[in-house]
């Protein structure tokens, strides 16, 4: 029989407000999964792609599921050739990891057909090629939640430098997905290259009152801190009725709200489950209301990331994922 190995990647919330490019998060779906098997050749190449529409590209150096899984295959030296069908789960452009979650899936079953030679932590850099190949630049704070799951801190890229963060049992983030499509690169070329200082103390002061909140618990200091005075009034423009949704969110209890990635998704941090779905509609309704359809849903952090769906995997590799 042949053996193949499937395996899934969660959608991630990444920027988080004023944490651009260094923090991101796992949620519980949307999703990808991906199914590695055994082919004659070499090297990695895509077998079939389901769910996007015909959208994404099949050459084996374009798409990230294959550039990943060929640079884990060059770094083992390993001259099998694998084939790779991918199934998307979730919407592409829509901030919210699309192009990492394929990448971690295929890693993470490529990982294990071949034995789990490798850990998650170790599995990034491939992530990072990948992630480069698709939009330019190599960033983690999709990319390394994907894969490890919880919430991460990227401290450095030079050395890579992923740390952990701790985060209160009971938040939650509300996720709604308006019907419309933003590039990363299109985001990414808005941006301003360099910053007025006094923007810069306010930003830096958020982020570190946001990793001070997520370790302490407190659920005031880390709304208090979920302001991007940065980056967000450069994106806001990509998506009409922002400010209308960010205020509907905050007056139905969320702690803050701001764009994941960049962007359409808008993600709200919220206390509690309930509270969580209760902003998800709020928002939704406010998209209603300019006649932009959209879907809605609320999720905790997930703490696994990518996982085995069919096959084996070494309780090794995934024990020393958190290390």
């Amino acid at each position: 029989m042949e053996q193949r190995v499937r395996a899934f990647a969660p959608a991630t919330v990444s920027n988080l407000a004023c944490a651009f490019d260094i923090v991101g998060f796992a949620v519980d779906e949307p999703g990808d999964e991906v199914e590695v098997g055994f082919a004659e050749g070499s090297g990695a190449v895509i077998g079939s792609i389901s769910g996007d529409g015909g959208r994404l590209p099949r050459l084996a150096t374009k798409n990230t599921a294959t550039v990943a899984v060929n640079a884990l295959l060059d770094h083992l030296g390993e001259r099998r050739g694998l084939v790779i069908d991918l199934h998307k789960q979730m919407p592409l452009g829509s901030g919210l990891g699309s192009s990492a979650a394929s990448a971690a899936a295929a890693l993470w079953a490529a990982n294990g057909l071949l034995g789990s030679p490798l850990d998650a932590r170790s599995l990034l850099p491939f992530a990072l090629a990948a992630e480069e190949a698709a939009c330019g630049t190599g960033h983690a704070d999709n990319a390394a939640p994907s894969l490890l799951g919880g919430m991460v801190l990227i401290r450095s890229y030079d050395p890579l430098d992923v740390i952990d963060l701790p985060y209160p049992p009971e938040l939650y983030v509300a996720l709604v997905t308006p019907q419309l499509e933003i590039r990363t690169g299109d985001a990414r070329r808005l941006l301003a290259d360099s910053v007025p200082l006094s923007k810069a103390v306010t930003q830096w002061g958020n982020v570190a009152g946001l990793i001070a909140g997520l370790h302490s618990g407190d659920y005031k200091l880390i709304g208090r801190s979920l302001v991007d005075v940065v980056i967000e009034p450069q994106r806001a423009a990509l998506l009409p009725g922002f400010y209308r949704v960010q205020k509907a969110a905050l007056e139905a209890g969320a702690l803050g709200c701001s764009l994941s990635g960049s962007g359409p998704t808008l993600f709200a941090l919220c206390r509690g489950k309930s509270c969580a779905a209760h902003v998800a509609e709020a928002m939704r309704l406010a998209f209603a209301d300019l006649d932009t359809p959209s879907e809605a849903r609320h999720s905790a952090i997930n703490p696994s990331g990518a996982r085995i769906l069919e096959g084996r995997l070494t309780s090794e590799a995934r024990g020393s994922s958190r290390s």
